[in-house]
């Protein structure tokens, strides 16, 4: 471990109150041809909180023509409506407080309930949210800072990368970002200048740890993010989880392959 309690900078932890809503689609933004923003309102947006970068919000589905009313949270727990509840995904909030507007930034691949309802909606339709039950507040200011992510992490890296720049702050950070798109990177538009982005081909296990294994991560002042499919995740954090303070070491499985 390269950082001790007495120096280190930790990011905090904050709970939220858990809150179901049901907002409107006011308008739906085609970002590149691989990334669709879904953009949500309502009255029941009032309250909501999201301050940490990678933060959670679970998006729920129901089959078509079944209509859904949100859950009540109770002493008990949540109850669902004739305890059905339906598929949810989870995606990272964007949320202009300013605008009382809440977006969230589909992946367009092939298949998957979540990408086929973004590719279907329509100003107008509802959609059930969830959360986030709580934030990781990760300090903007961390001198070194590392991101390594597939599409799925990109808005989460994007509205990071945000955040840091709305401080007016420019610490020393690094992207590996694999993609199977390069059409993709365009996601970053504005953005690339805050950052040393390496892009690097989806699927290519060998080349990625290659790359994350050539970076000479700092003896202090750092923070690593390392998300994508689950199995690669825990593949690729595992050399560093003896070396770096579990702290500054922000490790999450975004979605899993199939066996």
């Amino acid at each position: 471990m390269t950082q001790t309690s007495a120096t280190a900078h930790y990011p905090r932890r904050v709970r939220n109150t858990l809150r179901f809503r049901q907002l409107t689609v006011l308008r739906c933004e085609d970002i590149t041809p691989a990334f669709r923003r879904i953009v949500l309102g309502g009255a029941d947006l009032a309250g909501f909180s999201s301050s940490g970068f990678d933060d959670h919000t679970k998006l729920f589905f129901p089959a078509a023509g079944q209509p859904f009313t949100p859950p009540q949270v109770s002493e008990e727990g949540i109850l669902w409506p004739d305890d059905v509840r339906p598929p949810g995904r989870d995606y990272t909030p964007l949320f202009n407080a300013r605008r009382q507007e809440l977006a969230f930034d589909f992946y367009l691949h092939d298949g998957g309930l979540a990408c086929q309802w973004a590719r279907d909606a329509q100003p107008g339709d509802t959609l059930i949210t969830g959360g986030p039950r709580g934030s990781l507040e990760v300090p903007e200011d961390y001198h070194w800072q590392l991101y390594v992510c597939d599409e799925s992490g990109l808005p989460a890296l994007r509205r990071r990368l945000e955040m840091i720049a709305a401080q007016g702050l420019r610490p020393a950070i690094t992207a590996l970002v694999s993609v199977r798109d390069r059409a993709t990177i365009a996601y970053l538009d504005g953005l690339h200048e805050m950052a040393d982005i390496q892009w690097l081909a989806a699927g290519d296990e060998e080349s990625i740890a290659r790359h994350l294994g050539q970076i000479a991560i700092p003896q202090q002042d750092y923070f690593v993010w390392i998300t994508g499919e689950g199995k690669l995740v825990k593949r690729l954090s595992a050399p560093l989880e003896q070396r770096l303070d579990p702290q500054l070491l922000r490790v999450a499985a975004y979605w899993h392959d199939k066996p």
